[in-house]
């Protein structure tokens, strides 16, 4: 049996507001493609909180490939990496964080500093909901119209997602199942075809079911 692979990213895009000692943390997070992608995101937030003294972005791509941060004018360490360490304790990747702080007169320290980026930028990837991939193999099987009828009482057992049916002189199944069920599933068409009808690969993706 194949082992699972996992995928974990966000849903949505999030947002999220925390105020400490006065100045107020408005934290963004989203899931993105490409770094290009990543920094346009980066530029809209940007954009519309021109006037916040800082706008501190962090994001991760690919698990560990792409990771890149900014502290935006405040001290090396206090906000950039703290929040590029928490997308990386959330176990998500291809995302990215944003969190403006609206200054509100008192220092907080570098410690301070630390914890309130990363507190925002959790806030903002919980708002963004985490959510985990699992990976399916994408097949085609085609057959009789009676094959069909058994075959589309079996396909459930095996958590197979139905992403189309073609219906001609005979039937073209397209469908997808969880990588750690393809072995079985194959298996058991062979079984009910008696070795006539086999699967055809079509491809992979994650989903979520």
């Amino acid at each position: 049996m194949a082992e699972p692979i996992f995928y974990t990213t966000l849903e949505h895009e999030g947002e999220a507001e925390f105020t400490e000692k006065k100045s107020v943390f408005i934290g963004h997070a989203a899931p993105v493609k490409s770094e290009e992608e990543a920094l346009t995101y980066i530029k809209k937030v940007k954009n519309s909180y021109q006037d916040a003294r800082h706008n501190v972005w962090a994001y991760l791509q690919k698990g560990e490939i792409v990771a890149r941060y900014s502290d935006d004018g405040e001290p090396q360490g206090t906000a950039g990496v703290p929040v590029l360490d928490t997308i990386r304790k959330s176990g998500v990747t291809d995302a990215v964080v944003v969190v403006t702080r609206y200054f509100g007169g008192i220092l907080l320290g570098a410690g301070g500093l630390v914890r309130a980026y990363s507190h925002t930028a959790k806030l903002a990837l919980d708002a963004a909901h985490i959510i985990t991939y699992e990976q399916y193999t994408e097949l085609e099987l085609n057959c009789t119209y009676s094959d069909y009828q058994r075959y589309l009482a079996e396909l459930p057992r095996f958590g197979a997602v139905t992403d189309d049916t073609e219906f001609s002189d005979r039937v073209r199944l397209l469908f997808a199942v969880k990588d750690t069920a393809v072995d079985a599933l194959f298996a058991r068409i062979r079984e009910l075809s008696n070795g006539s009808d086999v699967p055809t690969v079509r491809g992979k993706r994650f989903d979520y079911r």
